[in-house]
């Protein structure tokens, strides 16, 4: 059964930095998105970033971001060990929630954060992992 385990959340001051790990059982394969979410209290989820094989079977090169994650997160991963990180620098306030790491199962056209990161669009989720930014 697939699933999805995220960690290394925690407290951070602002312009900080954090790592979160997820444990994506069935990546890369199994999958044609891989995404970040957020959920901050009383919002709905946000996509952060994702990377994509889009219908083929080799993950394109660069992750998409949502605007206000550019230039300062990444999305890495290690295949040898069905790892996804998504690495967080200058942390801000505002990026204060509960992440989630998420995959979907089928292809997705055109390749846009719009349509890559539509959080309905994804079938396999993990826990989350708390992310607090003190200001």
């Amino acid at each position: 059964q697939a699933h999805f385990v995220e960690s290394g959340g925690g407290l951070v001051q602002s312009g900080g930095s954090l790592r979160l790990s997820c444990a994506a059982s069935g990546f890369p394969y199994d999958y044609y998105t891989i995404g970040w979410f957020r959920r901050a209290p009383g919002k709905e989820y946000e996509g952060v970033g994702c990377i994509s094989r889009g219908d083929g079977s080799t993950y394109l090169p660069d992750p998409y971001f949502a605007d206000s994650a550019k230039g300062r997160f990444n999305i890495s991963t290690d295949r040898a060990k069905n790892m996804v990180y998504l690495l967080m620098n200058d942390l801000k306030p505002e990026d204060t929630g509960v992440y989630y790491c998420a995959g979907n199962a089928h292809p997705v056209l055109p390749a846009t954060f719009q349509t890559l990161c539509a959080w309905n669009r994804f079938d396999t989720w993990g826990q989350g992992t708390q992310v607090t930014v003190s200001s």
